[in-house]
């Protein structure tokens, strides 16, 4: 009878510490998805032969991460963003073009030949130009007017290369792939734009 309430007694001490295990996860200052730090350092014995690799097997190969840095003008006229593989620069129709025109105006062109001078600096002889709109207005005529002026800043940024070997692929989307709310004029004023897109190679 003893040796059966000891039991008892050990198995509700059991049942006790494996309900406080699994509610120790639910701290509400503790990110998702994280485990909480441990009290105490973990010995590990290095001879444990689950920490080796069986033999034959060999580690997977390195992977850098795509790290993305994004700068944007105080006005919000442009932005750059970098990654390991691209480069883009995001123009504001409204530096590039009239309401509702694909007519580029001259502090546009100075703008492009900026991006020009990048494009020469990484070498780049693949160059994608991007246009979009907002929401406003029929979904055709934004896919017209956003290709238009993808056109206009291909056609600049050819003439300032004037180099044989650079091909462009040039689109516009309209109001697909907005970058902010279309709720609201400042949102909308983020997605009219012209993206030029070229693969990154220096520093």
């Amino acid at each position: 009878m003893t040796v059966s309430r000891l039991a008892l007694g050990l198995t509700a001490v059991t049942l006790l510490l494996a309900t406080t295990q699994a509610h120790a996860d639910d701290n509400p200052t503790q990110p998702p998805d994280t485990a909480p730090s441990a009290g105490a350092s973990v010995k590990i014995d290095p001879t444990d032969p689950d920490l080796k690799l069986p033999e034959g097997a060999t580690l997977a190969a390195p992977k850098v991460l795509d790290i993305k840095s994004v700068v944007e003008d105080q006005s919000g006229d442009e932005r750059r963003e970098d990654t390991n593989a691209d480069v883009t620069f995001a123009l504001q129709a409204e530096v590039l073009f009239s309401k509702d025109s694909a007519k580029l105006s001259d502090d546009a062109k100075a703008r492009i030949a900026t991006i020009a001078d990048e494009i020469r600096k990484q070498n780049a002889t693949q160059i994608r130009v991007f246009g979009f709109t907002d929401n406003l207005g029929s979904s055709g005529h934004g896919i017209i007017l956003s290709k238009q002026r993808a056109d206009a800043v291909q056609a600049v940024l050819d003439q300032d290369l004037n180099d044989p070997n650079v091909t462009f692929e040039v689109r516009g989307y309209g109001e697909q792939f907005p970058i902010a709310d279309n709720s609201t004029e400042e949102g909308r004023r983020k997605n009219r734009r012209v993206e030029v897109t070229f693969p990154r190679t220096q520093g």
